[in-house]
Formats: C-alpha cells, structure tokens, sequence
C-alpha cells in the first residue's frame, strides 16, 4: 500500500513502543518517511498522530497542541517510575483513611498554571542523555520545575485505593507525575497503573485507526487527515495560482490582506502550499509544501 502525504491518527494498543508503531506503520503503507508527534509510553494506549511522506515536515507545529488523557493512580504505593513498569520504592495502607472527598480536594490545586518536576525516568536530556538512560544506572538528577497548564481535570471514579480522572493539558504534562503529585498532596504516595491519550488538540481518537487496520487501504483512507486538515488550529491565508507559484519558489507574496501572525497555514482550495508569516500584509513562506 502507498499513501500520499498526511497524518494518519493512530489508535496505540498497550505494550509496544511509539516507535514500534512508527516501524509497523512504514512497512503496512510501503513509506520509509512516518514520523510521531508526540510518545506514548508502552504501557499507555490511545492517539498517536503519525506524519506520512512529506508530512512529516508538519510535526513541529502539531508536537505543541494540548493533550487529552484518561488515566487511572493507585495510592498507597510509589514506584521508580511513577508508573507500573517500575520498582515498588515503598508501600503503605494509609490509603483505607481517605475517601473521594478527601481525593477530590487533594485535585484542586492541579488546575489551571502548576509547575511540575518531571520524572527521573523520562526522555527529557540532561547533558545531552535521557534521563531514563541515567535512571537505570542508578543515578538521580535535581530537575527544576517547569510551568504548566492543566486546563481540565475531573475525577471520574474513586474505588480505593485506586483514583480514576480526566485530564486536558498542555504539551509536555507527565501524568504520571500528576499521579505522584497527587500521591504526595494526599500523604500516601502514588503511581499511575493505566493510561489512555484520548485527544491531541482537536483530533480525537474516537477517530483513529485501530492498529490492527494499519494493512487494511480503506480504513486507513478513513481516518486519513490531509496536510490542510491537520494544520485546522493555525490561522489560513488563501491564495490563488500566482500566490502559490511564489511561494513554491520561495517568494513573499504582497498584499495578502491577512492579520500578523507568526505561523498560518496557507492555502490553495483544499491543498496545504506552504506554511509562513504575515507582517504588515506581507505573506513569507517558512515551509513550503508544494513540489
């Protein structure tokens, strides 16, 4: 099977690697170029948007969007990892003393701006090596807390000593961090045992391909995204012919008439040209996308 260029929304099974998909996916549609926007680690599931051919050009300005999760911690015990994957690091029964109150209150100072320390184990780069490289040697990093938003939290279901919720947050929120955090606020500790990106800005995985259906032509055509439809969260600027011509060869195009802004998504009808930026009416490519 060969597909043209486009993001395919990829529903991951839990067990193998954002990177396993990426492989399964360059063999079932016969394209050496699949890239990822954003890991899964193997123990989650959910939405994976995967840039096919030319398209993997568009995964920096998709890596940015907010991020959708159902996600299950179990209080009472802590691991290495934050996650299941880990090393029970210590264990306790203090859990029978709360009740969904008590969690749901515990929740309330994880909305909205929060700063977050990032796990040990995660591949964020210190000196130049992933953190979970260092991790596994035993090694422990101080890391600085970083800014976030968590723009929607809901507790969804608390059978203890497990605690179920709902999160929308920005790019880069670790939830198993937010399991630890709420762990931590509730004096018991915590990990997080299931969890299942449901949305990646405004692709909702309702709409993904099972990965099962990667070798099946119409199910991938179904859930295929093109180059326009993935950028729908930009601002768009239309063009006719001579504009698109332009900006094939790299040229600004005068007069656009569009607002300022540091990235648009431009358009010829319903094919993606190029991506750029409006200063004083002045449309320049950043990305071109027409061949």
């Amino acid at each position: 099977m060969r597909v043209a260029a486009g993001v395919l929304p990829l529903d991951k099974p839990e067990g193998p690697t954002s990177h396993d998909m990426v492989a399964r996916a360059r063999k079932a549609l016969g394209e050496r170029r699949v890239g990822h926007t954003g890991t899964l680690d193997p123990f989650a599931s959910g939405l994976l948007l995967l840039c096919v051919g030319k398209a993997t050009r568009l995964a920096q300005f998709l890596t940015g969007l907010d991020k959708g999760y159902e996600a299950v911690a179990r209080l009472g015990v802590r691991t290495d990892s934050e996650d299941r994957d880990g090393t029970v690091v210590s264990e306790t029964d203090d859990w029978t003393g709360l009740d969904a109150r008590a969690v749901d209150e515990a929740l309330a100072p994880f909305r909205g701006e929060i700063r977050q320390v990032p796990p040990q184990f995660s591949a964020k780069k210190v000196g130049g090596e992933a953190m979970h490289r260092k991790a596994r040697r035993g090694e422990h990093v101080p890391l600085e807390p970083r800014a976030l938003h968590i723009h929607e939290l809901e507790l969804l279901d608390v059978t203890l000593p497990h605690v179920r919720f709902r999160v929308r947050c920005s790019s880069g929120t670790y939830v198993r961090s937010l399991a630890r955090d709420l762990g931590e606020a509730l004096g018991v500790g915590a990990h997080l045992t299931h969890l299942r990106r449901t949305s990646v800005g405004g692709f909702d995985v309702d709409g993904a391909l099972p990965a099962t259906a990667l070798d099946q032509p119409a199910a991938v055509e179904a859930a295929w995204i093109s180059p326009l439809e993935a950028l729908a969260h930009l601002p768009r600027v239309r063009v006719d012919e001579a504009g698109a011509t332009e900006l094939g060869h790299g040229r600004v195009v005068q007069g656009t008439g569009a607002a300022d802004a540091d990235t648009v998504a431009v358009a010829l009808g319903e094919e993606l040209v190029a991506v750029g930026t409006v200063t004083e009416g002045v449309l320049k490519p950043r990305k071109v996308f027409r061949s």
